[in-house]
């Protein structure tokens, strides 16, 4: 495990001030605020600590409400709205300078057997035959070497490697607006964990599916007009909701596949919709986002 996922572990660890009260610290990400999935990766592990542990994260649905500010901590207060015999209901909200910044609400089942089915893998290449992201970074000299710098240090704990071009990486003329990513945690994750940290949270894994979720899914909306994205300056945006839904064990230290498209942009807001795979076939997780995407005057 390298030192940027050990780091980003102790960022999702939080401190409990008092009962469903918990307290985690921020920094800052590729754009001057709080990156979108840190904070709800952090309410997940809030909602979760008050949570029995035989029970997971099935779904979550989150808005986005102002910026974070990067140099102060996150308070999250976790309301406890329902304790059923099978599903459990939590509603967390994350506080800054006194303002709410984000709430999310999610539900927990215990596991269970029922009816099978899913929606086929697309097609897609092994993970091992796409550059890094760092070698593909090498390729863009029309980018700034602190765009690059900001792009590569935000994604050190994170082995993420694109199908085809980023948006940013190839842009004037409209693509089709689909895109895929390979994901995986930089490092493998320890099955004996300390029981009093992140490390030993049952949660763990879908925590960082969470993270990890907010870092691309928006891209198909910029493919579809050619456009590269606050990297070179063409749009502005930021996340308005977010919504997941856990359908199948997974481990995210193990390859997995984004499958996304944006069906739909309008009115300054631009929606991408996506499907995450192991990498033999199983369909994880179902992702939903809308945000603002706007062109700047």
């Amino acid at each position: 495990m390298n030192q940027a996922l050990s780091d980003l572990l102790d960022l999702l660890d939080l401190e409990q001030i008092e009962e469903n009260i918990f307290r985690g610290q921020s920094r800052s990400a590729v754009v001057p605020r709080v990156f979108g999935g840190q904070v709800a990766a952090q309410a997940l592990v809030a909602a979760g600590r008050t949570v029995p542990a035989d029970r997971h994260a099935h779904s979550l649905h989150a808005y986005f409400l102002r910026p974070g500010d990067p140099g102060a901590p996150i308070v999250y207060t976790v309301e406890r709205i329902r304790d059923g015999r099978s599903f459990t209901t939590r509603r967390a909200v994350a506080v800054q300078h006194g303002r709410p910044i984000f709430t999310l609400s999610a539900s927990f089942q215990v596991d269970e057997e029922g009816l099978e089915h899913q929606a086929p893998m697309p097609p897609a290449p092994d993970p091992a035959t796409l550059p890094t992201s760092a070698d593909r970074f090498r390729d863009y000299g029309h980018l700034a070497p602190a765009v690059v710098e900001k792009f590569l240090e935000a994604r050190e704990a994170i082995d993420l490697r694109y199908v085809e071009e980023p948006p940013f990486g190839k842009y004037g003329e409209p693509r089709e607006p689909h895109s895929q990513v390979w994901f995986r945690t930089n490092g493998k994750l320890d099955d004996d964990p300390p029981p009093d940290s992140v490390w030993g949270d049952p949660q763990l894994h879908i925590v960082l599916a969470a993270y990890i979720s907010d870092m691309t899914l928006l891209d198909s909306v910029l493919l579809a007009h050619g456009r590269g994205g606050w990297a070179v300056g063409d749009v502005v945006g930021a996340s308005l909701d977010h919504a997941m839904w856990f359908h199948r064990p997974f481990r995210a230290d193990e390859w997995l596949l984004y499958d996304q498209e944006s069906p739909s942009a309008h009115g300054g807001r631009g929606l991408g919709q996506a499907r995450i795979y192991t990498q033999d076939g199983s369909l994880a997780i179902s992702v939903i986002q809308e945000g603002v995407v706007r062109v700047p005057r």
